[in-house]
């Protein structure tokens, strides 16, 4: 039997160098061109069939044991945040204004190290493992465009796994919780459209600044009012533009904002709702208005079975005792998308100091020794299910 914790620790210095590589060539989503061709080169190298361009920029290997088995899918995501790094780290992003601020260059070097790691151990695994990098998980979302593509098929991959570095966790634990672990996340846009005028003369316009001060209130009720108190729901107005000078009624307001819930009745209703509210305020204060519903990312729900997988693979490599569940959150994720079509998890890999801040931070880094933790836990769900 092969000693995992063995192999996986011989490669630390693998998986740190690859992070590294990863993270002096950020690219935000659909511009991931670099980081691309470094993944396709990676798993050439290590002799897995390849596949790239797939949704603009995503990259597919194939690791096939020669042996008739379930495949595996492991995810990994490869875009970056338009931010100023300001780690001071010496190998720093070298692209301007772009940073892997949300630990996706560790998710992807961990995705390279487990298909190194087992490619050396394919002969005591049936079936396929099948790495997925996607781009653009920050936004527009590159999963759902990848599943389109067929990266689900051919073959039908049965089960999921993905991680997240996640800084709400101490360094050096595990998270894993069953059921749903993200929220589902939508965009919505409004205009308003009233009649400007002199700010003097209320009576002659239709105030589009007031309407829309009134949509916000009334959008806050939603959550409030409307929905049961015990069930976790967003109603975010992220943005408000309105006037152009201190005596001037405005004709126009911009409104946008987001929506978030776990539950997929509620997620499937925002739409209906948002439009109810903000077409009954407008009409009752002589308002026009113009809406867009962009839907986004479903919650991200583990499947039961495959996060008890995860935490037993866990218990070995970090302990029992740092195998934690982690809080539901009301970021989303496109992992989610991959977990519609197959049973499997998304788990955390700790990274949390009191003396550090969270992602999408310029300053945001981690300690390189939890990698291995990662690239291990992968290896050890794939060993449980393949072998």
């Amino acid at each position: 039997m092969v000693d995992i914790h063995k192999l996986v620790k011989e490669h630390k210095e693998l998986v740190v160098n690859t992070r590294r590589d990863l993270h002096r060539i950020p690219e935000v989503g659909y511009t991931e061109e670099k980081t691309s061709a470094y993944v396709a080169d990676y798993l050439t190298r290590e002799g897995l069939e390849v596949q790239s361009g797939i949704a603009r920029f995503g990259v597919v290997g194939l690791l096939n044991t020669g042996k008739s088995g379930p495949t595996l899918m492991v995810r990994a995501d490869m875009d970056a945040l338009p931010l100023q790094e300001e780690t001071g780290l010496e190998f720093a992003s070298t692209h301007d204004g772009v940073m892997h601020a949300c630990g996706h260059d560790a998710h992807m070097a961990m995705g390279l190290a487990a298909a190194t790691v087992l490619n050396k151990i394919k002969d005591e695994l049936t079936g396929t493992v099948k790495f997925i990098f996607q781009p653009a998980e920050e936004g527009p979302g590159g999963a759902e465009p990848m599943i389109k593509a067929g990266v689900m098929e051919n073959p039908k991959v049965d089960y999921a796994i993905g991680c997240h570095v996640w800084p709400e966790i101490p360094e050096g634990t595990i998270g894993v919780r069953s059921g749903p672990f993200l929220a589902a996340m939508d965009r919505y846009d409004l205009k308003i459209i009233g009649r400007g005028g002199h700010g003097a003369m209320p009576h002659m316009c239709v105030d589009a600044l007031e309407v829309g001060t009134q949509v916000v209130s009334a959008l806050q009720r939603i959550s409030s009012r409307h929905m049961s108190p015990i069930e976790p729901v967003v109603v975010t107005v992220g943005s408000f533009h309105a006037g152009t000078a201190f005596n001037i009624i405005p004709g126009e307001a911009v409104l946008s904002g987001t929506t978030r819930t776990f539950d997929l009745d509620i997620w499937h209703s925002w739409e209906k709702r948002l439009e109810k509210v903000i077409r009954g305020v407008c009409e009752s204060m002589g308002a026009e208005y113009e809406f867009k519903f962009s839907k986004g990312y479903p919650p991200t729900i583990n499947d039961d079975a495959m996060s008890d997988l995860v935490r037993r693979c866990a218990a070995e490599v970090v302990g029992t005792d740092k195998v934690v569940e982690p809080a539901k959150t009301m970021g989303g994720e496109d992992m989610s998308f991959f977990l519609q079509k197959a049973k499997g998890c998304f788990f955390g890999l700790g990274a949390g100091q009191s003396d550090r801040v969270g992602v999408h931070n310029p300053q945001f880094t981690f300690n390189e020794d939890i990698l291995p933790l990662g690239v291990e836990t992968h290896c050890r769900f794939a060993m449980e299910l393949l072998s």
